[in-house]
């Protein structure tokens, strides 16, 4: 069975994602694994916020995955993306990545090269999917 790590913060509970889970389910058996990244929240904060608020996040986008009849794990990772990403690696294997971010121009993972990153630090099979801008 492939593993697929899902790498979303603000898009994790849209219906690209969702297609997406769902096209690659339809392309044979597939586990998938939600990461979470603790983003910094605009204004002031504190880490344990962050972290609240990220698991949040995970908490909301599990249950709409679990009701579009997706079964995923899921966890809270580092602030950084790329960060996230490795950590998750150093104890867990998986086949490929999925990053979803929010379209260009609004989305700060795309201005940090995100994709690129985690792609040339893991070595693995890096898909990006973008949320409908109208949506967003």
């Amino acid at each position: 069975m492939r593993r697929v790590l899902l790498v979303a913060n603000r898009t994790a509970c849209e219906q690209h994602l969702i297609d997406e889970c769902r096209r690659r389910r339809a392309e044979g058996p597939v586990s998938f694994h939600l990461l979470v990244p603790a983003s910094h929240p605009a204004g002031t904060w504190t880490d344990d916020q962050a972290v609240r608020l990220a698991k949040e996040r995970l908490a909301e986008a599990l249950d709409v995955l679990s009701v579009a009849g997706i079964s995923c794990t899921g966890s809270v990772g580092d602030a950084n993306p790329v960060f996230a990403v490795g950590d998750l690696l150093r104890h867990d294997r998986f086949d490929e990545i999925v990053v979803s971010t929010l379209p260009q121009g609004v989305s700060r993972w795309l201005g940090q090269n995100v994709v690129r990153r985690i792609r040339n630090s893991t070595g693995l099979p890096v898909a990006h999917v973008v949320a409908d801008p109208a949506l967003v």
